[in-house]
């Protein structure tokens, strides 16, 4: 934490000297990608529901509010918020192929992160294993300390995911169409290679061209390389943030991937101020969101109205929609 604490100093620091020009591009390069993600997801859901009309600017507010609320709540609130959101505007739509779509969109996700994080590996950037527990304020270096209690979980997960795939087999019969709801847009393949994949290619040029420009403004070496190498500690320090936003393992990273890029102090103030100008964008624009959609800028009464919601809970009293859809 105290590693976080003198990043963020740092950055105060170095503000005054750094390009707000082409932080502001990177700022619309970020919301831009927000639009491209929105985008990709409502044609999922569009495919899932063929007999509704589904808005983008519906669901461009619905996943604008979550990211925001995601940004500053933890336990992952603003998902309960954005699957409320979407829920409101698709007429007879199920949390269950709701949560399920997104699985649809983890494909191109999950396939171009493990391609970077392969380069990275074969480019021999990324820190060893047996390193891992002496980089600074690095989130998983005491289950690195401890591989036992690592084993010891992994199995227990597997179990607990073996367990839940057999009491959804037995107990919840409808539950395989409700799923299959959401992937229906993979039939054909074609439908899915228009319409949703050249959005979420958008989404990571997008990310790219952030940290591209974020970079640039903050006088470091802006290549595609050094970009790229800048997405993979992202995608690492979200596996398991143990501090906000996984910030701790992105600067210990971070300070390993670009070294002789810049000076470490310039990689903390790097590091910590785009967290901090993207939070901040995030936060404004998922409030905004929030207010247009419900009404009201209070972020946590809106929570509680989509926790409210949730199957197995009653519907909001102001007149949320039901959730046996």
């Amino acid at each position: 934490m105290q590693r976080v604490v003198d990043a963020a100093q740092a950055f105060l620091e170095t503000l005054s000297s750094v390009d707000l020009g082409l932080l502001s591009i990177g700022v619309g390069c970020h919301l831009l990608k927000l639009g491209c993600t929105s985008r990709a997801w409502r044609n999922v859901l569009a495919a899932a529901y063929p007999d509704e009309r589904v808005r983008w600017r519906s669901i461009l507010a619905a996943y604008v509010a979550g990211v925001g609320t995601n940004a500053v709540i933890p336990a992952r609130a603003g998902d309960v918020l954005r699957l409320y959101l979407s829920h409101r505007a698709i007429p007879g739509s199920s949390y269950t192929t709701l949560v399920s779509s997104t699985a649809v969109l983890a494909i191109v996700d999950v396939t171009l992160a493990s391609l970077l994080f392969v380069w990275a590996l074969t480019q021999g950037l990324l820190p060893s294993y047996d390193s891992l527990p002496d980089l600074p304020a690095f989130d998983f270096a005491w289950l690195v300390g401890h591989r036992l209690v690592v084993e010891v979980l992994l199995v227990a997960f597997v179990i607990g995911i073996c367990v839940f795939v057999v009491w959804l087999r037995y107990k919840l019969d409808d539950l395989v169409a409700r799923i299959g709801r959401a992937f229906a847009v993979l039939h054909p393949p074609s439908r899915y290679l228009r319409t949703v994949v050249p959005w979420q290619l958008g989404d990571w040029g997008l990310r790219l061209a952030t940290i591209w420009f974020v970079l640039a403004a903050f006088g470091i070496d802006h290549t595609l390389r050094n970009a790229l190498l800048v997405q993979v500690t992202l995608s690492l320090a979200t596996l398991v943030p143990v501090s906000p936003g996984g910030i701790g393992t992105e600067q210990a990273f971070l300070t390993v991937v670009l070294r002789g890029a810049a000076p470490s102090s310039v990689l903390l103030a790097f590091s910590v101020g785009m967290r901090i100008t993207l939070t901040v964008v995030n936060v404004v624009a998922g409030i905004i969101a929030i207010g247009l959609t419900l009404g009201t800028f209070n972020v946590r009464h809106a929570i509680g109205r989509a926790r409210a919601s949730q199957p197995g809970r009653p519907p909001s009293p102001d007149g949320g929609p039901d959730t046996e859809a």
